[in-house]
C-alpha cells in the first residue's frame, strides 16, 4: 500500500525544481532560536544560485525576520494559514479519511502541518532537496516521512536531545529508518548527536556536528566590578527547558538575598508572567526582565558574567556568545553546555538540580575578582573552536549533497 501511494503521487511530479532547496521547520512559534542556522544560509545558498522555499506552520509575515527574508526573494508556504469553521471541520473529516482509506499516511495525520507539507509537495514541482530543521531530535520526522514517500531527498538538522525525553516504541522504529534514509544528519553539538544514535541504537556515519552562526565574535570591554554584580541570563522564557525558576529559588536564599548580586533575563516566551510571580512571591527584588534584545554588544557592556541553570539544552547560541565576548559562563551540564567550556577556567558547571548549581553559583562568587581575566581565556578558545562563519560550512556541506 505505502509503495503505491508513493509511486502514484511520484506520478505527479514530472518535473524537479533542480536549483530549489526547501527549508522546512518544526518550530511552531513565531521564531526561535533553532531558525537561526536556515537562516542565516539563506544568503549563501541564494549566491550559489539556489532558490529558497520555507515551509512553516504558521507564517507571522510581521516578524522581521520573515520580512526581510521575503524582501531578498525568499518564498514561504504557510503549512496552517487561518480557516473557518467549516473549512477546520471538513479539513478533520477528510483527513480521517485518508487515515481510513489510505494507513501509510498514518504517520502524517498527528499534526495539521505534517499532513499539509505532504499535500503540499504531492501537488506541485518539488525542491531538488529539503532540509528539515526540527527542535527535538525527532519532532520534525513526519515531515521527513512525506519526503521519503514521495521519493524527495532530504536532509535533518537537529538542535535538542533531551535525556529523559525518548521516542515512543511506535515511533522508534520508523524513525530510525528515515534516519537512516536521510542524505546526512547534522547536530549542534556531540552530546545530541551521542544520544541520538543511542536513543535509536544505530551508528549515523552520515552524521556531521555544525555549529551555529553567532550574532557577534567580538570581544567586549569588561565593566568594572564594583559594588554590584551583574548577571544576565539569556534565553527563551521557558521554564522546563531552561530552568529560571531554580535560579530564581537559589537567589531566594538570605545568603544570596544579603549579596550585592542582580540579575537580568534577556528574552521572551511563554513564562513570563509565571516567572515575574514567582520572584514577587520569593520577595527576590534584584532581578529584571527586559525582553528581547537585538544588540547584545550592550548587554555585555554592562554584566559580567552569563548565567544559564537549563534543564536541556542543544548547545545554546548564548553560551559561544557569551565567550566571544570575553564573559565567564555559569551554567548546568546538560546538552552540549560543557563541550566548550572547561569548569574553573572558562566558566563554572553545576548539575541540573538547585543543590549542584548553587554550589557552582557560591564558587564563582567567591572567584569573582577572577572572571575578567577567566573572559579573556574563553574568548581566545572559543576563536580557536568555532569558524569565522559557519553558516557558510554549512551550506558547502549541504550543497554537496545535491553534487552527491
Amino acid at each position: 500500500m505505502k509503495a503505491a501511494i508513493a509511486n502514484t503521487l511520484r506520478g505527479r511530479l514530472d518535473t524537479r525544481r533542480a536549483n530549489a532547496i526547501g527549508i522546512v521547520t518544526a518550530i511552531a512559534d513565531e521564531w526561535g532560536g533553532c531558525e537561526e542556522l536556515w537562516s542565516k544560509s539563506v544568503t549563501h545558498l541564494q549566491a550559489q544560485g539556489y532558490e529558497v522555499v520555507v515551509y512553516k506552520a504558521v507564517v507571522h509575515e510581521a516578524h522581521p525576520r520573515i520580512a526581510a527574508h521575503k524582501r531578498e526573494g525568499v518564498e514561504f508556504i504557510e503549512l496552517c494559514p487561518r480557516r473557518s469553521r467549516f473549512e477546520q471541520l471538513w479539513r478533520k473529516v477528510s483527513i480521517k479519511l485518508n487515515g481510513l482509506f489510505n494507513p501509510a499516511l498514518l504517520p502524517l495525520l498527528a499534526s495539521d502541518p505534517y499532513y499539509a507539507f505532504f499535500r503540499t509537495l504531492s501537488h506541485g514541482v518539488s525542491p531538488r532537496l529539503i532540509l528539515i530543521s526540527q527542535g527535538i531530535n525527532f519532532d520534525g520526522m513526519a515531515y521527513a516521512y512525506a519526503c521519503k514517500l514521495l521519493k524527495i531527498p532530504y536532509a535533518i538538522v537537529s538542535h535538542k536531545a533531551v535525556d529523559f525525553y525518548w521516542p515512543s516504541p511506535l515511533q522508534r522504529e520508523l524513525f530510525r529508518t528515515l534516519y537512516r534514509h536521510a542524505r546526512a544528519n547534522y547536530f549542534v553539538s556531540q552530546h545530541n548527536k551521542r544520544l541520538t544514535e543511542e536513543q535509536f541504537a544505530i551508528r549515523l556515519d552520515n552524521a556531521q556536528v555544525v555549529f551555529n552562526p553567532v550574532e557577534s565574535t567580538h570581544y567586549v570591554d569588561y565593566p568594572t566590578l564594583g559594588d554590584e554584580v551583574r548577571l544576565c541570563c539569556v534565553g527563551r522564557l521557558f521554564i522546563g527547558d531552561k530552568g529560571q525558576d531554580m535560579l530564581l529559588r537559589i537567589l531566594s536564599k538570605p545568603k544570596w538575598k544579603s549579596r550585592s548580586v542582580s540579575v537580568t533575563f534577556i528574552g521572551a516566551g511563554k513564562d513570563e508572567k509565571a516567572l515575574r510571580d514567582l520572584a514577587a512571591f520569593f520577595d527576590v527584588v534584584q532581578v529584571s526582565f527586559e525582553g528581547y534584545c537585538d544588540d547584545m554588544v550592550q548587554v555585555w557592556r554592562r554584566h559580567h558574567a552569563l548565567v544559564l541553570p537549563s534543564r536541556c539544552e542543544g548547545l545554546p547560541l548564548t553560551i559561544v556568545e557569551a565567550m566571544f565576548a570575553g564573559r565567564p559562563v555559569i551554567t548546568t551540564h546538560v546538552g552540549g553546555n560543557a563541550e566548550f567550556l572547561e569548569d574553573g577556567k572558562t566558566g563554572f558547571i553545576g548539575y541540573a538540580h538547585e543543590e549542584s548549581f548553587e554550589e557552582a553559583m557560591e564558587r564563582a562568587w567567591n572567584r569573582r575578582h577572577e572572571w575578567e581575566e577567566m573572559g579573556r581565556v574563553a574568548a581566545a578558545e572559543i576563536a580557536e573552536i568555532v569558524p569565522e562563519s559557519p553558516e557558510k560550512v554549512f551550506v558547502n556541506m549541504l550543497t554537496n549533497q545535491l553534487c552527491n
